[in-house]
């Protein structure tokens, strides 16, 4: 018997004519002032699947100012809810009609299933709607209560121009959990999009022409962190930056911001644990926990990297998961049957094998896989599911985030301790427990420090729902009321009402 599943790519090679992306500034679709492109190959079939304009800080300045200018003497700002709202929708059906095509490019270019590229467009789409509704909500307050001579008024207005930078790993998914809400609340947006992923934002873009949205009011500079992502950071008509992707990366835009003390949102890594009482669904949290460490092939900020089992049923629980994860199947992402696909390049897979190396070195087991896989028919970057046990709680690969398909597996004997366990880390984005208790979840629920707590299931996402993490997994909220929030600036205003009181001195 093997130890995977194996789907191996397609008995003739799949064709493409790559995409060619250019910058959208100011409504205009331009290339970068001294020509300079960059290549994408796609990480699982290996061809050229787009070549880029390459943004430097020109590029970045002229799509501020495009925005700005946009924010300070457009009409969008000022445009009724409703406007924006009917906007909003329209992309969203746009995005419905594309979503095949917008799919296919972003499985070639992440490496991710088609299945559940699709899902996430569907999901994209989703978020624009939501989005437009809450366009139509957003109001202040007023407070009568202040005296015969007082009114005040509490206006809730767009915070300006939005730096808006996104990662590889969820390229559309994430840039819609953002501009959306920043549209919605008035707001302007510069967006930079992960030079490993650039097509579908680029896609994004002419929807968001074609679906009428006016000119400036949303630019894409494509290109690198430096000097895009910099520029856009340290710029003071910038108003606000948001950001996903690693910590290391949200504590230098934070440095950047400070110069000018914009706003800074920023959504980053995880090492997210499960816990796993004995008197848990055995069954459903194996299937849960497989599911959470190879989605997206575990690159993914909520992966459920980390499982802390109660050590009277770990050996059960682990052999559980090792047999599921022989048969996640796992290669061609072009395939529909597919659920794990390609590791994004060659470094981050060698990071990925690094950390397992590392683990077994220091004297933990690994249970299943822990290496590097050639699928047949494909030119790709495969790294098989693993599990690895005998953790322990100052190991790196229990407390680093691995960012791939790599579990960790610890053990405890006390409630008190799964949560000192659970807690026993940098990050504090999502956590989750398994549990038949409702006091022992309810318990963990308000003890854990984590944005995000799923009790007896995994990585359940509504865009009603806000999401976001503590400590080092970063700042701020998206999706929900508390994402449009984020875009928002409180002003009061004091209304003096009455006539002929003197303010200080009594004329009278």
């Amino acid at each position: 018997m093997t130890e995977h599943t194996l789907i191996a790519g397609p008995a003739t090679p799949v064709t493409l004519e790559p995409r060619t992306n250019r910058h959208l500034i100011g409504g205009e679709w331009v290339d970068s002032s001294d020509g300079a492109t960059f290549d994408r190959l796609s990480p699982s079939h290996g061809m050229l699947v787009s070549r880029s304009a390459k943004g430097g800080a020109a590029e970045t300045e002229a799509a501020i100012a495009a925005a700005s200018a946009a924010f300070d003497g457009g009409d969008w700002r000022f445009l009724p809810g409703k406007q924006r709202a009917a906007l909003l929708s329209r992309v969203a059906e746009l995005i419905d009609r594309e979503r095949e095509r917008i799919a296919r490019i972003e499985v070639l270019e992440s490496g991710k299933p088609i299945t559940q590229a699709l899902a996430e467009i569907e999901g994209a789409a989703d978020l624009w709607r939501y989005a437009a509704a809450l366009a139509r909500t957003v109001h202040g307050d007023s407070h009568n209560s202040l005296g015969p001579d007082m009114l005040g008024v509490v206006l809730k207005e767009p915070i300006g121009t939005v730096g808006i930078i996104t990662p590889w790993n969820f390229p559309f998914l994430i840039v819609c959990q953002k501009l959306p809400f920043a549209l919605a609340a008035g707001c302007t947006a510069v967006v930079k999009p992960s030079e490993l992923t650039p097509s579908t934002t680029v896609i994004l873009g002419e929807l968001l022409a074609e679906a009428g949205l006016p000119a400036g009011v949303v630019n894409i500079v494509l290109g690198h962190g430096e000097p895009v992502g910099a520029t856009l950071s340290s710029h003071p008509g910038v108003d606000m930056v948001s950001f996903t992707g690693s910590t290391a990366v949200g504590k230098r835009i934070v440095a950047a911001g400070s110069g000018t003390l914009k706003k800074v949102s920023l959504e980053l890594g995880g090492k997210n644990p499960q816990v796993i009482f004995p008197d848990a669904d055995l069954d459903a949290a194996a299937d849960a926990i497989a599911f959470g460490v190879y989605f997206n092939a575990g690159e993914c900020c909520n992966s459920g990297s980390r499982i802390i089992v109660h050590e009277d049923v770990a050996e059960d629980l682990v052999a559980r998961v090792a047999a599921l994860s022989r048969r996640v199947p796992f290669g061609d992402p072009l395939n529909p049957a597919t659920q794990v696909g390609a590791i994004i390049s060659d470094d981050h897979l060698a990071k990925i094998d690094g950390h397992v190396r590392a683990a077994h070195e220091a004297g933990a087991r690994v249970v299943i896989g822990g290496g590097v896989l050639a699928v047949p028919g494909l030119d790709g970057r495969f790294y098989a599911p693993t599990v690895i046990a005998d953790v322990t709680p100052g190991m790196v690969v229990a407390r680093e985030e691995v960012f791939g398909p790599v579990l960790s597996v610890l053990t405890f004997r006390t409630e008190d301790e799964a949560i000192r366990l659970a807690n026993d880390a940098s990050y504090g984005l999502s956590a989750g427990v398994w549990s038949r208790d409702v006091h022992t979840c309810l318990n963990f629920a308000r003890r854990v420090s984590a944005g995000t707590i799923w009790t007896n299931t995994w990585m359940d996402g509504f865009a009603e729902m806000p999401f976001g993490g503590m400590k080092e997994s970063g700042q701020g909220r998206e999706l929900g009321r508390y994402g449009l929030e984020e875009f928002l600036e409180v002003k009061t205003v004091q209304m003096r009402v009455a006539r002929g009181r003197s303010l200080w001195v009594d004329n009278g």
